[in-house]
Parts: structure tokens; C-alpha cells; sequence
């Protein structure tokens, strides 16, 4: 069996980024994706799903975004555009091929698939992202819940939700989203622990993302460090808007669920039909032996020599986990784990 210098595992937008930057290193690689398509995570999204940045701030290395660089793409246009990445990229993925394990071997690894075949590599890296497991919040009660309960990740569209009571748990841009959305059929609340943080989508006449590349804080380590805690919701206005016609309300998370009745923090009952769950996403890592955010230094593992992550949230910066940071996170991951195995270069 020939030893690759690198398997990466996942095709979505951190693989991709990650083989780009591959090549570009004369590294033979493989990679690894249990779809049958390009695009990672986003089609599954909803149908509505908006990027809350720019075109032009939202291309991965060496293609840019198609199209008018200063407007907002939605997710079928996002899945086009990764389709279109890996037809361009010119290397070796294939599709339909689930990694069940990554193991340790000699100088390297050995990566098996579901249908039983087997890779080995110098280098490994994880870039099936951190949205491979929706979480689901330990709720008191929630178990026992009668109505229906949904995780964002299953939700496509508002029609099905119609004439129904609604609480949206979660205080992101998806739950935002979602919420307002859907209260154009149906009465809608979004809870959450903690109230909810915005941010102007225009400042001073420039989109948000613009003032983060230009000041650097977009792709800076410091940046996440400079501001802890809940990712904000970018908002053009409609968003707090819609929360002031109460269409949805927002309330503090209830304290339990009764049956097919919430109870709130005043003591109030009420029953609701639909509890909608937009509270993020773990890493799905069950093939390395992995539950939870691994340990790793900028996306290069602290525990495993030549093992690497792209596509973590705050990974090295906001950008992380986002069609605009996956690529600068993939050359600092690949160039770190070439440099702790010279012998990969020995020979070029």
C-alpha cells in the first residue's frame, strides 16, 4: 500500500480549503467525505438561510464568490459554489466514503472507511468541521416533552408550522433567523439564557465584515480573546424590528418543561406544540476517538504528532469555522505539521 503524505477527512468547505493548500505543498492527499456531493453541511440548512456576510468576504482560496461581490448569498448558492470548488481544485476526493477510524501506525496513520478500505498517511487532518453533531441542551423535562421537538439542523421551512405555538431556544443568527421567519405563520417566542447581543450589519456605511478585515480582528487570534461569550446577531435592522412587534416575543428560557406545557421564569404554564432547538452544533470527531472540541494549539493537535483540525470554531479567530477563514487556518495548520515532519519535504 502506498503511504500518502495526507488524508484529509471531510469534502465540505475546511477540506476543500485544506486540498487547495495540499497542492500547493506538493503533498499527495486524499480526501475523504461520507456525501455523495460537494458542500459539506449546507444542504441540509434551511431554505431560507442567508450569509450574514458579503459575497466578496465569503470565497474560499483561488475561486472567488460569483456574482455581485457586495450582496448577501443564499444557501443554494453557497452549495453551487463549493460544487464548483472541488471541480476546480483537480484533486483526488471520493465521495460517499464515511471514515470510521483514524489509528495510529508506525511513522503515520491509517484511516478505514465504511465499506472497509483502508489508507495510510504521514498526515491526517480532521476537517469535518464542528458542525457534525447538533447539540441538544440538557433541558429540565425536555425528555418527557409531548409536543414536537426539533433541532435546527432538521428544519427547512416555515409552511409546516403553521397556526402553531412555537418557542425557538437559542439567542444566534439561526435562531434569530428562524424565529422571525416562522412568525410570519405562527406564534412564535425565542428563549434564551441570556439576552440577546447585536451588531449593526452596516457601520458608517460599510458591511460589518469589512471593518473586521480591515482592522485584521476578522482572522486575528486576539479576537476572540477580546470578546467572550455569545456570537452576536448581525442584524440590517429587521431582526430587532420584528422583536419589537413581538413578532416573535422574546422571553428569559423557561425553567422546565411539563408535559406538553412550558413553564416560565414568572411561574406561568403554557402549552406549546413546537420546541425548535437552534443551540449549535459539537464536533463530530467520533472517528478519531474524540466527543467534544479536541485539545489542540491553532488547529494543530497537542496530543497527536501529525494530526490537525480546519474548520473548528474559534479554531485560531472569529473566522474560523466560515467560508473566509477556513483557507488562512488550513495553511497554518499544514505548514505546522510539514515542519514537525520534515522528512515529508525531504525529497522535493
Amino acid at each position: 500500500m502506498t503511504t500518502l503524505d495526507l488524508v484529509i477527512v471531510g469534502g465540505g468547505q475546511a477540506g476543500l480549503a485544506t486540498a487547495r493548500t495540499a497542492r500547493t505543498l506538493g503533498l499527495r492527499t486524499l480526501v475523504l467525505d461520507a456525501s455523495e456531493r460537494a458542500g459539506g453541511s449546507w444542504p441540509g440548512y434551511y431554505d431560507s438561510l442567508t450569509l450574514f456576510s458579503p459575497a466578496r468576504f465569503s470565497s474560499l482560496p483561488g475561486l472567488p464568490f460569483p456574482g455581485d461581490p457586495d450582496r448577501y448569498p443564499r444557501r443554494d448558492e453557497v452549495v453551487a459554489y463549493l460544487d464548483a470548488y472541488a471541480r476546480h481544485l483537480d484533486a483526488e476526493i471520493r465521495w460517499g466514503r464515511r471514515v470510521v477510524r483514524v489509528t495510529r501506525h508506525d511513522n503515520g496513520f491509517v484511516v478505514t472507511t465504511d465499506d472497509g478500505a483502508t489508507a495510510e498517511a504521514r498526515l491526517v487532518v480532521a476537517a469535518s468541521g464542528g458542525f457534525g453533531t447538533p447539540h441538544r441542551p440538557d433541558l429540565p423535562g425536555l425528555d418527557t416533552f409531548a409536543g414536537t421537538v426539533l433541532h435546527s439542523s432538521r428544519y427547512t421551512t416555515p409552511h409546516a408550522f403553521a397556526g402553531t405555538r412555537v418557542v425557538v431556544v437559542g439567542g444566534g443568527n439561526s435562531a434569530v433567523q428562524i424565529a422571525t421567519e416562522l412568525a410570519e405563520v405562527a406564534t412564535v417566542t425565542i428563549a434564551t439564557r441570556t439576552p440577546l447581543r447585536w451588531q449593526r450589519q452596516r457601520v458608517l456605511g460599510r458591511d460589518f465584515h469589512w471593518w473586521l478585515d480591515r482592522t485584521g480582528l476578522d482572522t486575528s487570534p486576539l479576537g476572540p480573546k477580546l470578546v467572550r461569550g455569545a456570537v452576536p446577531v448581525i442584524d440590517d435592522g429587521r431582526y430587532r424590528a420584528a422583536l419589537r412587534a413581538g413578532r416573535p416575543d422574546h422571553r428569559p428560557l423557561f425553567t422546565h418543561v411539563d408535559g406538553d406545557r412550558l413553564v416560565w421564569t414568572d411561574g406561568a404554564r403554557e402549552r406549546v406544540d413546537v420546541l425548535i432547538l437552534a443551540t449549535g452544533y459539537r464536533p463530530g470527531l467520533a472517528y478519531l476517538g474524540v466527543t467534544g472540541t479536541p485539545a489542540h494549539r491553532g488547529g494543530v493537535s497537542t496530543d497527536v504528532p501529525g494530526l490537525g483540525y480546519v474548520g473548528l470554531e474559534r479554531q485560531r479567530s472569529f473566522a474560523s469555522a466560515t467560508l473566509r477563514g477556513v483557507g488562512r487556518d488550513a495553511t497554518h495548520v499544514l505548514r505546522t505539521l510539514v515542519r514537525q515532519r520534515r522528512p515529508l519535504t525531504a525529497r522535493r
